[in-house]
């Protein structure tokens, strides 16, 4: 990605973190979106922005399927937001926004609570055994 998409991109990230808190009334949308990143076509013909949701009821962040009807508000909510989002950019077009679940950022997220999980069990046992050995 050149550099000036690379500039357009980060714009557009920040831009629309800020809409999305601030804009969305949306009662359905109830989970905290995270932009993970922007990815801009090279004619600016369309953007595709990838999120997390960090839903307050669920602790893994792992199922799509719960995530889905968030992402669908938001492709809704796209047209609104771009025309926010022309309002704020110098550019002479500003892409039309795709949304789509970042599984990769989830997935990781997912792996970092099952390694730390691993690490208390783990540090659990070494403390249950130094007990049955110091008897």
């Amino acid at each position: 990605m050149s550099q000036r998409l690379q500039r357009l991109a980060d714009q557009i990230q920040r831009t629309l973190a800020t809409l999305i808190r601030d804009e969305i009334n949306d009662p359905r949308l109830t989970g905290f979106v995270t932009i993970s990143s922007v990815k801009v076509s090279p004619d600016l013909g369309y953007a595709d922005v990838y999120v997390t949701i960090l839903e307050p009821h669920n602790d893994t962040g792992m199922n799509i399927d719960s995530h889905r009807e968030s992402v669908a508000i938001l492709n809704r909510a796209s047209g609104f937001l771009r025309t926010e989002l022309s309002h704020t950019m110098k550019t002479r077009t500003t892409p039309r926004l795709r949304f789509h679940y970042d599984e990769v950022t989830a997935h990781g997220n997912h792996m970092m609570d099952l390694v730390n999980q691993a690490m208390k069990k783990t540090h659990e046992s070494e403390k249950h055994y130094d007990d049955e050995t110091a008897e």
